[in-house]
């Protein structure tokens, strides 16, 4: 499991709703974070699965990583997948390991 900046941060990340499968799904969630873009949000609790990306830690201000969302994106492409929605893209971009296993 991902260590974040601090202690809060981790605790805020981990879904322990023992009615909602999913962190959109439960209105007590207001984090997210993506391993496959190394990205942190705030849930948007529309229904659907919007979020905002947010830069700093609520809890201790410390500086997030930047989003790999793009690079991600750009390296499919570079490796011939232009819309990774609906291909079989290679296992290790499912997850961080595309990024950590450079």
């Amino acid at each position: 499991m991902k260590k974040h900046c601090c202690k809060n941060m981790d605790k805020a990340l981990v879904l322990t709703c023992e009615h909602h499968d999913s962190p959109h799904d439960c209105p007590d969630q207001v984090l997210s974070y993506s391993p496959k873009f190394d990205e942190y949000g705030l849930i948007i609790h529309d229904g659907g699965s919007s979020e905002i990306e947010i830069k700093y830690c609520p809890w201790c201000g410390k500086s997030l990583p930047d989003s790999k969302r793009d690079l991600w994106f750009d390296t499919l492409d570079k490796l011939g997948f232009d819309d990774p929605s609906v291909q079989d893209i290679p296992s290790e971009f499912r997850s961080d390991a595309w990024y950590i296993n450079k």
